[in-house]
């Protein structure tokens, strides 16, 4: 069975980088609050859902209940579903479980919703009896893991030195991609007739609410954080490793924000649909794992095999985008496929606008079924690597 997304049923809120606008909110309730007002602006009913799947990977108060809460938050009391973890591949995960439910007639319309507060993550406390008087052991969820892959031994920044130095990428080479995503991302924020690109499908403006969702407390008018790139600045900048290559201006940075999209039936695809002339298909997913620490090169294998799969190559493709937490993901990537780097990533990418994990790749998504509506239709390319040197791709078509 066909896997369709209705055109236009899917939103994203502004990103903030961590500490910002979006620190003090629960991403759960916020996600909540989100969803039911682009439902209600789409007309869709909270009737017509009859299944959703969560995505979250920083765990925030009560979230053990997951999507259940959250639909209830909404006023989809009838609304059952997963909470899934994927670590920066968990929205491929959420559409990949949507469309196995679609598939086995077991739903018809699906909600689809990634959130995450990455800015003041929990710090954890496990018991442990045995441990010398009693004590246990702790983890800044965030931090923590960031810093060290607990199979691999090392922090997410050495898994891009070692793809730098075996495909022998320079820090000017990084700089250089930084500064075309700075534009391509420039682009999607001035006006293209009476709307810019992100007014295609952001909430804007967006009202940020207090801590209780009870009152506004000021307006994003697009993603907060975002600093201007130039090459003066970008050369000043120190590898963060001794004897690396990666900057921080060569990697993106921590944020929060949420994003969904319903993924249903052909026929009710059409019925949703702000435009039902403009068709959306997913046709497939790849998955892949690459050798230990070295994760900017895992979305090579998995996007292979997501245009297998889907019966199509790298020269069929009108448009890609991908989870670039460090430049080297894309300068490997094309070198191993001969997809021109340049065209890649148009109208934004997470190593311009930031890294909220599980919602990342779905405003991705997003942004890739926008682009191909812009240019007519054809087929579309999202990978994205995730922690533990693995990674997810999905191939959609449009038209």
């Amino acid at each position: 069975m066909e896997i369709a997304i209705p055109h236009g049923a899917y939103w994203c809120t502004p990103f903030a980088r961590w500490q910002g606008s979006l620190a003090h909110l629960h991403s759960l309730r916020f996600a909540a609050q989100v969803a039911r007002s682009a439902l209600a602006a789409r007309r869709v009913p909270l009737e017509t859902l009859d299944y959703g799947v969560l995505g979250i990977t920083v765990p925030q108060q009560h979230s053990f209940y997951g999507l259940p809460w959250l639909a209830g938050e909404m006023g989809a009391t009838h609304l059952a579903g997963p909470t899934l973890m994927q670590a920066c591949a968990t929205s491929a995960r959420v559409m990949a479980v949507a469309s196995d439910e679609l598939r086995r007639g077991d739903a018809t319309c699906v909600l689809a919703l990634t959130t995450d507060r990455v800015s003041n993550g929990p710090h954890v406390y496990y018991p442990n009896p045995r441990g010398p008087g009693g004590t246990g052991a702790t983890e800044d969820w965030v931090l923590g893991n960031f810093e060290r892959d607990p199979f691999a031994g090392c922090a997410m920044v050495r898994t891009a030195e070692n793809c730098a130095s075996h495909w022998k990428i320079s820090t000017a080479e990084q700089h250089a991609l930084v500064l075309r995503r700075y534009a391509q991302y420039r682009e999607a924020t001035v006006p293209m007739g009476e709307q810019t690109f992100q007014q295609r499908y952001m909430m804007l403006p967006l009202e940020v609410p207090d801590p209780a969702f009870r009152k506004p407390l000021h307006t994003l008018t697009g993603d907060e954080g975002v600093h201007e790139s130039t090459a003066e600045g970008l050369a000043a900048l120190r590898p963060v490793t001794e004897g690396g290559t990666v900057t921080f201006g060569g990697q993106t940075h921590p944020a929060d924000g949420n994003a969904g999209m319903l993924l249903t039936t052909p026929a009710r695809a059409e019925e949703l649909a702000r435009d039902r002339a403009i068709r959306i298909r997913v046709h497939a997913f790849g998955q892949s794992r690459a050798e230990m620490a070295w994760m900017p090169a895992a979305p090579i294998a998995a996007a292979r095999q997501a245009l297998g799969r889907a019966g199509i190559s790298f020269k069929d493709l009108t448009a890609i985008k991908s989870h670039n937490p460090f430049a080297v993901n894309d300068l490997i990537f094309a070198r191993e496929t001969g997809v021109k780097v340049e065209t890649m990533n148009n109208f934004g990418c997470s190593l311009i606008w930031g890294h909220p994990q599980a919602p990342t790749g779905m405003r991705a998504i997003i942004e890739l079924i926008e682009e191909l509506v812009l240019l007519g239709g054809g087929w579309g390319l999202f990978h994205g690597c995730a922690a533990g040197d693995t990674a997810m791709a999905v191939v959609l078509k449009v038209g």
